[in-house]
């Protein structure tokens, strides 16, 4: 199970109402600063935005390449290890907005962590150290240290 909190809305759709649980002024500025990063040749540069611009925990030699989208609303959450490499245009979100609830969960990679390219990583999921994940997978459950996955949904993919 997903390590999220459920908030109940009433009215419209949650994302409707997006502006009450998270400030225009946070959105814009992430947007703009994601933006960037996602761009930016540089991984000390990027890191550097991720650390003290997003509030990212984001560990020494991290490897965020091209592309690469944190959520846009609560980057916060999102933790990082040493020496992990997060592959190109890989998603990592910690809200989900639905429609009578939206839900927030921290994501943790852990250290020496590979996730391929294009790979999604839904709220509230653990990746433990040492973890590979392959390309194109859908990260719906917490993924045990040292572990090879992939896959929608994810599954084992070791060769024994």
């Amino acid at each position: 199970m997903r390590n999220v909190e459920r908030f109940p809305v009433e009215g419209p759709n949650a994302l409707w109402q997006v502006y009450r649980t998270v400030s225009r002024f946070k959105a814009i500025r992430n947007f703009v600063f994601i933006q960037v990063a996602r761009y930016c040749p540089s991984l000390p540069v990027k890191n550097w935005i991720y650390r003290h611009v997003l509030g990212m925990q984001v560990g020494r030699h991290c490897s965020f390449a091209l592309m690469v989208m944190v959520d846009v609303f609560f980057p916060e959450k999102i933790s990082v290890g040493e020496n992990s490499i997060i592959g190109y245009n890989t998603t990592i979100l910690t809200h989900e907005y639905l429609i009578k609830e939206y839900r927030l969960g921290p994501v943790r990679i852990g250290s020496n962590v590979m996730i391929g390219a294009n790979t999604t990583i839904l709220p509230g999921i653990t990746i433990g150290d040492g973890a590979v994940v392959a390309a194109g997978s859908v990260v719906h459950k917490d993924v045990p240290a040292g572990a090879f996955v992939g896959g929608n949904p994810i599954r084992d993919i070791r060769q024994k």
